[in-house]
């Protein structure tokens, strides 16, 4: 083999090798931002059914009724949202949302409203 050809293959190793680390590096970030999943709206003071409208249908929604007579949230338009996790701007993960809610026209518990 020829200096010049000796040198013709190196460059290529080194091509190969830099194109490699490149989409290595690029598809362990893509993966990153997946598993973050997008940011959390701000909810509190919306209607629930706005939560079940804006959120991906795959997301993964416990509600729950913050007043404190552990009521049954069965028709999402009569509630409104008091407090949610993460909070908002926060990334939504794989354990999805969890939101409190009270009844329409009752005020949000002070120990919980923040």
């Amino acid at each position: 083999m020829t200096a010049r050809a000796t040198a013709h293959a190196m460059r290529r190793r080194v091509a190969t090798v830099t194109a490699g680390a490149t989409l290595a590096l690029t598809v362990s970030a893509g993966a990153a931002v997946a598993a973050a999943g997008p940011p959390m709206p701000e909810f509190r003071g919306r209607g629930l059914m706005h939560v079940f409208s804006t959120v991906d249908y795959r997301t993964r929604v416990d509600v729950t009724d913050v007043s404190g007579l552990k009521r049954h949230v069965l028709w999402p338009m009569s509630w409104k949202v008091c407090t949610q996790s993460p909070a908002a701007g926060k990334a939504i993960g794989d354990e999805g949302v969890r939101i409190g809610v009270v009844k329409h026209g009752e005020k949000c518990p002070t120990a919980v409203a923040r």
